[in-house]
Protein backbone atom coordinates (compact mmCIF):
# COMPACT_ATOMS: atom_id res chain seq x y z
CA UNK A 1 0.00 0.00 0.00
CA UNK A 2 0.94 3.74 -0.04
CA UNK A 3 0.35 6.48 1.87
CA UNK A 4 -0.15 10.40 0.93
CA UNK A 5 2.03 13.42 2.26
CA UNK A 6 1.60 17.13 1.53
CA UNK A 7 3.99 19.78 1.65
CA UNK A 8 4.83 23.15 0.13
CA UNK A 9 7.18 23.55 -2.39
CA UNK A 10 9.88 26.25 -1.54
CA UNK A 11 10.06 28.89 -4.35
CA UNK A 12 12.39 32.11 -5.30
CA UNK A 13 13.30 33.76 -7.84
CA UNK A 14 16.18 31.34 -8.81
CA UNK A 15 15.24 28.20 -7.45
CA UNK A 16 12.66 25.66 -6.43
CA UNK A 17 13.14 23.30 -3.71
CA UNK A 18 11.31 20.82 -3.63
CA UNK A 19 10.87 16.54 -2.03
CA UNK A 20 13.63 14.54 -2.15
CA UNK A 21 10.72 11.56 -2.95
CA UNK A 22 12.06 8.06 -2.21
CA UNK A 23 11.65 5.53 -5.69
CA UNK A 24 8.61 4.37 -6.16
CA UNK A 25 6.75 7.72 -5.69
CA UNK A 26 4.31 9.58 -7.53
CA UNK A 27 3.62 13.46 -7.46
CA UNK A 28 -0.28 13.70 -7.80
CA UNK A 29 -1.00 17.39 -8.02
CA UNK A 30 -0.63 20.63 -6.27
CA UNK A 31 -3.58 22.49 -4.99
CA UNK A 32 -3.81 25.72 -3.82
CA UNK A 33 0.43 25.74 -3.08
CA UNK A 34 -0.12 22.05 -1.31
CA UNK A 35 1.94 19.54 -3.49
CA UNK A 36 0.31 15.53 -2.78
CA UNK A 37 2.59 13.18 -3.39
CA UNK A 38 2.12 8.74 -2.88
CA UNK A 39 5.01 7.02 -1.39
CA UNK A 40 5.21 3.58 -1.04
CA UNK A 41 4.61 1.74 2.53
CA UNK A 42 7.96 1.56 3.59
CA UNK A 43 10.17 3.76 1.43
CA UNK A 44 11.83 6.28 3.77
CA UNK A 45 12.05 9.84 3.94
CA UNK A 46 15.93 10.49 3.00
CA UNK A 47 17.77 13.17 5.56
CA UNK A 48 18.74 15.08 2.82
CA UNK A 49 15.57 17.17 2.37
CA UNK A 50 15.33 21.19 2.27
CA UNK A 51 15.03 22.51 5.61
CA UNK A 52 12.47 24.77 3.90
CA UNK A 53 10.37 21.80 3.00
CA UNK A 54 10.86 19.60 6.09
CA UNK A 55 8.47 22.37 8.02
CA UNK A 56 5.95 22.14 5.62
CA UNK A 57 5.77 18.18 5.25
CA UNK A 58 2.76 15.70 6.70
CA UNK A 59 0.73 12.42 5.94
CA UNK A 60 -1.99 12.69 4.89
CA UNK A 61 -4.98 10.78 4.90
CA UNK A 62 -7.23 12.94 2.42
CA UNK A 63 -11.43 12.92 3.45
CA UNK A 64 -13.64 12.59 0.69
CA UNK A 65 -13.41 16.45 -0.29
CA UNK A 66 -9.71 16.07 -0.60
CA UNK A 67 -9.29 12.56 -2.18
CA UNK A 68 -12.13 14.23 -5.06
CA UNK A 69 -10.24 17.21 -5.72
CA UNK A 70 -6.88 15.50 -6.00
CA UNK A 71 -8.57 13.10 -8.29
CA UNK A 72 -9.83 16.20 -10.59
CA UNK A 73 -6.16 17.90 -10.36
CA UNK A 74 -4.07 14.74 -11.09
CA UNK A 75 -2.57 14.17 -14.75
CA UNK A 76 -2.43 10.36 -13.30
CA UNK A 77 -5.70 10.20 -12.89
CA UNK A 78 -7.02 11.54 -15.67
CA UNK A 79 -4.37 9.39 -17.52
CA UNK A 80 -6.00 6.29 -15.58
CA UNK A 81 -9.78 7.45 -16.74
CA UNK A 82 -8.51 7.62 -19.88
CA UNK A 83 -7.42 4.24 -19.91
CA UNK A 84 -10.78 2.97 -18.82
CA UNK A 85 -12.06 4.66 -21.87
CA UNK A 86 -9.70 3.02 -24.26
CA UNK A 87 -10.33 -0.30 -22.55
CA UNK A 88 -14.16 0.06 -23.00
CA UNK A 89 -13.88 1.29 -26.48
CA UNK A 90 -11.31 -1.54 -27.93
CA UNK A 91 -14.60 -3.66 -28.03
CA UNK A 92 -17.34 -1.21 -28.04
CA UNK A 93 -17.64 2.28 -29.55
CA UNK A 94 -19.70 4.73 -28.36
CA UNK A 95 -22.90 4.28 -30.26
CA UNK A 96 -22.07 0.44 -29.67
CA UNK A 97 -22.92 1.34 -26.17
CA UNK A 98 -25.83 3.77 -26.33
CA UNK A 99 -27.69 1.15 -28.62
CA UNK A 100 -26.36 -1.53 -25.68
CA UNK A 101 -28.55 0.74 -22.95
CA UNK A 102 -31.15 1.32 -24.92
CA UNK A 103 -31.59 -2.86 -25.22
CA UNK A 104 -30.94 -3.93 -21.72
CA UNK A 105 -31.58 -5.99 -20.70
CA UNK A 106 -30.70 -8.59 -22.59
CA UNK A 107 -27.70 -11.13 -23.10
CA UNK A 108 -25.52 -8.32 -24.98
CA UNK A 109 -25.73 -6.12 -22.68
CA UNK A 110 -24.82 -8.13 -20.17
CA UNK A 111 -21.93 -8.75 -21.48
CA UNK A 112 -21.13 -5.10 -22.59
CA UNK A 113 -22.03 -4.17 -18.70
CA UNK A 114 -19.49 -6.99 -17.37
CA UNK A 115 -17.11 -5.66 -19.88
CA UNK A 116 -17.04 -1.99 -18.70
CA UNK A 117 -17.34 -2.94 -14.94
CA UNK A 118 -13.79 -5.07 -15.57
CA UNK A 119 -12.39 -2.25 -16.68
CA UNK A 120 -13.81 0.27 -14.26
CA UNK A 121 -12.10 -1.64 -11.91
CA UNK A 122 -8.85 -2.45 -13.40
CA UNK A 123 -9.06 2.00 -13.03
CA UNK A 124 -10.09 1.75 -9.12
CA UNK A 125 -7.08 -0.23 -8.75
CA UNK A 126 -4.49 1.61 -10.33
CA UNK A 127 -5.99 4.80 -7.76
CA UNK A 128 -6.08 2.42 -5.07
CA UNK A 129 -2.52 1.80 -5.79
CA UNK A 130 -1.84 6.28 -5.55
CA UNK A 131 -3.83 6.09 -2.55
CA UNK A 132 -7.20 7.23 -3.73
Amino acid sequence: MTYILSYRKSITRDTTKMLNAPDGSTELCTIDGVTYVCIPDGAAIDEGQHEEVVGTMSVVDPDLELREQIKAASPHVALIQKRVREKISELYSVYDEIKLLRTAPSAEFDAYNEHTELCRQWGRDRKAELGL
